[in-house]
């Protein structure tokens, strides 16, 4: 059984001392794994326990082994934080954000009274995401990758709760000026949670887990609602070809917060 041979894999590599990912964990990583292979996702970033970034990797190749997944996934580090990414899904959307700001950016600094939409493509964000398309890129042309790939010094520039947005393929994605304060202007602020989950039939019963969930203020509905809806196109075009998930709900929900860490 399919289900079996993921959970053995992530209780063989993912564990941390003597405590194992319990049977749940290990689906949902292991949807996560097959939704970045399928490219309905373009990354995922590992925040399960406290595995190493080698653990990661040898998850991986443990599946690629047995031809559970391609060898498309790597395994991404970014300033200690780990990501298993779709090589080709991740430098198209990068690529995609280059030649038309695909992405709608939010204005959160913390000076703001409230949140606004800032240029995509200005400045420190065109040149991150520039600096990975080509860091991603070098990386593609290895021709066999087993180990992680560590972006070290050129990431202590970068604004990781934009770049994260960015990799997950997220349609938006919040920027502050981090120079200033990591603080933000979203509390208590109406926000609008979209979520998308999929069930994977795993054995008898189907495991259900959650692919997406990111929030937009509600007051910049309508200014976000073009790259929201082709978001939501384009993610329901990716899941109808393919067979292996099923039941795709993207659902709406809005809430407001005293704080927001981003």
């Amino acid at each position: 059984m399919i289900a079996t041979l993921f959970v053995a894999a992530a209780r063989k590599c993912l564990s941390v001392g003597r405590k194992y990912l319990s049977i749940p964990l290990s689906l949902d990583v292991a949807v996560q794994v097959l939704a970045v292979d399928l490219g309905l996702k373009p990354a995922l970033l590992y925040d399960i326990n406290s595995s190493s970034a080698e653990q990661v990797q040898q998850y991986l190749i443990t599946l690629q082994s047995a031809q559970l997944v391609s060898r498309s996934l790597v395994t991404l580090v970014v300033s200690g934080n780990i990501f298993i990414v779709n090589l080709a899904m991740v430098k198209a959307n990068l690529e995609q954000l280059l030649d038309r700001s695909s992405v709608a950016v939010i204005d959160v600094c913390h000076s703001l009274e409230k949140p606004s939409i800032t240029d995509a493509l200005s400045g420190d964000l065109k040149s991150m995401t520039q600096d990975l398309l080509a860091i991603l890129s070098g990386f593609a042309q290895l021709s066999e990758v087993e180990k992680p790939l560590y972006i070290g010094e050129q990431s202590e520039k970068w604004n990781l709760c934009t770049l994260f947005g960015i990799l997950l393929g997220y349609p938006v994605t919040y920027w502050f000026d981090q120079n200033k304060s990591f603080e933000n202007c979203l509390a208590m602020t109406p926000l609008t949670v979209t979520t998308a989950s999929v069930t994977w039939q795993a054995g008898s019963e189907g495991h259900r887990c959650c692919l997406y969930s990111f929030s937009v203020p509600a007051a910049l509905h309508e200014a976000t609602q073009s790259a929201l809806e082709e978001w939501t196109v384009s993610l329901q075009e990716r899941f109808q070809q393919q067979t292996v998930l099923k039941d795709l709900s993207v659902c709406k929900s809005v809430v407001t917060l005293p704080s927001v860490c981003l």
